[in-house]
C-alpha cells in the first residue's frame, strides 16, 4: 500500500464533535490486499489519515481502500477523530490555551465530576500534560532524575519513562520543590523534552528510544535562568525552536528529525527566561516570538534574524507565553508589571496601549473572542478587553485569588494555587459566575513543609480533565 508520512500535523477545533480515543483497526488496500493497523485520524477528500502504533500519521488514498474502509471513515469523520483531540504540546496545538473539546460538562455536580483514576508516581514538577492519541506525557524528577513519563490516557498506568538527564535539584528548589518544568512537545512519533538545566532530548513516541539530545548551554552557549529553563519546545514544519538564551543568540532553530543547528538568532542576545515561542504569520512572514525580561522580539523563522523588538520592565521573572492575535501581540507579566499590547502589523512593533490591569505571574492568560482571562496578582481573576486593555471585571477571594487557566467550550476551567481546587466558570465579559468546584482528592507529600503551591495548569482533552500536584496526577471524567 503506497502510505505518505506526514511530517507536520496539528488540528484545534477541526470537528465538532468531543470523540472518544480511536481505537486501531485494519485498513486493507483493495487493490494488493496488503494491510495496515492503525486507529483513525481524519478524513480529508481524497485520503485517510491514520496513526501507527509507533505515533506516525500516514495518508492513505481513498482510492486504495476498500468500499468498507471508505464507509468506517465517514462514520467516524462524522463523530470526530483522534486528531481533533490531540492536544500534542504546551497550550495545546496553538499554544492560546484552548481545549478543542465540545458538549463537556456545563456544571459540575457536587464533589466534582468522577474520577477515573489516579497516578502516583510523577515525580517531582510542574509539568502539563500532553495527549495525544491513548498517550499522556509529561515531565518529571525521580531519584535524582529528570524525566518524560508515559501514561495510558485510558488506564493511567505508565507505559515508559526516558531520562532526560539530572534534575539540578540544588539552586533550583527556592525552598519549595524542585522537579521539571516544562511540557513535553509530541509530533509524528517522537517526544521533546527539556530538563531545568537546558538538557533537551528527542525520543520515540512509542517507546521512548532515544534519538538524539543537546545542551542548550554546552551546544548554544546559554545561560540557566535562576529557577531553570522552563520552556516547551515548539516544533514548526521541520524545525524544532528553543531558547538558550545569551550572546551566541538567544533563540535556536534545530532539524527536529536529527538535532542539528539550522540557525542561531545571533543578532538577539537577552537571557533566557521562562517563557516559551509562539509562530506567527503577519503579512505572508512567517516568524517567533519570544518574551525576554527586558525585550519582546519576533525573528525570522527561515533565518533567524530579528524583525522587531519592544521594550518590556520585566521584574524578577518573566513567565506568560505571549498571545497572537491578527497582527498584534499582548503580553503580561507579574511583580507589578502589568500587559501590553503590540501591533506588529507594519514591520515594528508600536505600542497600542499598557497597564496594571493584568499583572499575570504564571497562571497563563487566554484570549476568548474579543476578551482575555487570567489571574491578576491583586485583583485576582480577571477579564481584560483585548483591544482597549481596560479591566471588565474581577472576581477574587478565598479559592479564587491566584492560579492558572484553561479554556474549554465557553468555559473557564481554573485551578487554585494555594488550595489546590478546581473550578468552572464561563468565560463571558458579562460577569463571573462559577459552575462548580471541588479539591483535588489527595495532597502531594512533597509540598509537605516547604510552601509550595500547585503551579501545573490544568487541560481538557477527549472528554477528560487532567490535573497535577507534583507526583499525582489525577484524571476526571467531563464528558457531558
Amino acid at each position: 500500500m503506497n502510505t505518505k508520512s506526514i511530517a507536520t500535523f496539528a488540528a484545534i477545533g477541526l470537528l465538532s464533535a468531543s470523540p472518544a480515543p480511536a481505537s486501531p483497526r485494519v485498513w486493507k488496500d483493495a487493490s494488493s490486499g496488503r494491510t495496515l493497523t492503525a486507529e483513525f485520524v481524519e478524513l480529508t477528500k481524497d485520503s485517510v489519515k491514520v496513526r501507527r502504533s509507533n505515533g506516525t500519521v500516514v495518508s492513505l488514498p481513498l482510492s486504495r481502500l476498500t468500499a468498507e474502509d471508505i464507509a468506517f471513515a465517514k462514520g467516524a469523520a462524522k463523530s470526530g477523530g483522534a486528531l481533533a483531540n490531540d492536544w500534542p504540546s504546551w497550550r495545546g496545538a496553538e499554544r492560546n490555551g484552548h481545549s478543542p473539546d465540545k458538549g463537556i460538562l456545563a456544571k459540575w455536580p457536587d464533589g466534582g465530576p468522577k474520577l477515573v483514576w489516579a497516578f502516583e508516581d510523577c515525580g517531582k514538577g510542574y509539568s502539563s500534560p500532553s495527549v495525544v492519541g491513548n498517550r499522556l506525557y509529561y515531565t518529571g524528577s525521580r531519584k535524582g532524575k529528570a524525566e518524560i513519563i508515559c501514561l495510558d490516557a485510558g488506564s493511567g498506568e505508565e507505559v515508559w519513562s526516558t531520562i532526560i538527564g539530572i534534575d539540578p535539584e540544588k539552586g533550583y528548589n527556592t525552598g519549595w520543590g524542585a522537579g521539571t518544568r516544562g511540557a513535553p512537545t509530541v509530533d509524528d512519533g517522537l517526544v521533546y523534552a527539556m530538563n531545568a538545566n537546558g538538557d533537551l532530548i528527542c525520543v520515540t513516541a512509542d517507546k521512548g528510544e532515544k534519538k538524539w539530545a543537546l545542551s542548550l548551554v554546552e551546544d548554544f552557549g546559554g545561560g540557566i535562568p535562576g529557577w531553570g529553563y522552563s520552556e516547551s519546545p515548539l516544533i514548526d514544519g521541520n524545525k524544532l525552536i528553543v531558547t538558550p538564551g545569551g550572546a551566541q543568540g538567544a533563540i535556536v532553530a534545530l532539524d527536529k528529525k536529527t538535532g542539528k543547528a539550522i540557525w542561531q538568532s545571533k543578532d538577539l542576545k537577552d537571557g533566557a527566561q521562562y517563557s516559551s515561542v509562539i509562530v506567527a504569520d503577519v503579512k505572508g512572514k512567517r516568524q517567533y516570538i519570544q518574551l525576554f525580561m527586558k525585550t519582546l522580539a519576533g525573528v525570522d523563522a527561515e533565518t533567524g534574524d530579528v524583525l522587531w523588538t519592544s521594550k518590556w520592565p520585566g521584574r524578577t521573572a518573566v513567565i506568560p507565553t505571549p498571545i497572537y492575535s491578527d497582527g498584534h501581540v499582548y503580553i503580561s507579566s507579574g511583580y507589578g508589571v502589568g500587559s501590553k499590547l503590540v501591533d506588529i502589523t507594519g514591520g515594528e512593533a508600536k505600542d497600542v496601549w499598557s497597564n496594571k490591569v493584568m499583572k499575570n505571574h504564571h497562571g497563563g492568560v487566554i484570549k476568548v473572542g474579543d476578551h482575555l482571562y487570567g489571574f491578576s496578582d491583586g485583583p485576582g481573576l480577571v477579564c481584560q478587553d483585548f483591544k482597549t486593555g481596560e479591566q471588565v471585571w474581577n472576581e477574587r477571594g478565598e479559592g479564587k485569588s491566584k492560579g492558572a487557566v484553561h479554556y474549554v467550550d465557553g468555559m473557564l476551567v481554573c485551578i487554585d494555587e494555594s488550595e489546590g481546587s478546581c473550578f468552572l466558570a464561563k468565560a463571558s465579559p458579562d460577569g463571573f459566575e462559577e459552575l462548580g468546584r471541588f479539591p483535588m482528592p489527595s495532597k502531594t507529600k512533597l509540598r509537605d513543609g516547604n510552601g509550595g503551591k500547585v503551579w501545573t495548569h490544568p487541560v481538557v482533552v477527549n472528554g477528560k480533565l487532567y490535573l497535577r500536584d507534583q507526583d499525582l496526577v489525577f484524571c476526571f471524567d467531563v464528558q457531558g
